[in-house]
């Protein structure tokens, strides 16, 4: 499969270099419509760069939203571990207490 590129593999990343829009021949052209020797290289340019701009921005996107999924499991995750730490440490307090009552209970007989 002879593919001439895509939004994440480009043929080429020279803008310059990238296949330009066809151009419309003088009876397709409506009335009053720029001639083409008013496109400027550098309106070529501006405009290719523009459109592949456009063309990231679904993959921009989708990476910021990847970044805050992240950092809200990275959060949900803080909070298990501190739930989980205090649990542990009322367990301990639990156990503790219960050893200086069996400690108590044993000087005292």
């Amino acid at each position: 499969m002879t593919a001439t590129g895509t939004i994440d593999r480009p043929l080429t990343h020279d803008p310059l270099k990238q296949a330009l829009m066809t151009a419309h021949t003088t009876s397709e052209q409506p009335h009053g419509a720029a001639h083409a020797d008013f496109i400027t290289a550098g309106a070529i340019t501006s405009r290719q760069n523009r459109t592949r701009e456009m063309q990231l921005i679904p993959e921009a996107l989708a990476r910021a939203h990847m970044d805050d999924r992240m950092r809200e499991a990275d959060a949900e995750r803080h909070a298990l571990r501190l739930v989980a730490a205090r649990r542990m440490q009322r367990r301990a307090e639990r156990v503790s207490m219960r050893a200086r009552r069996a400690l108590a209970m044993a000087v005292m007989h």
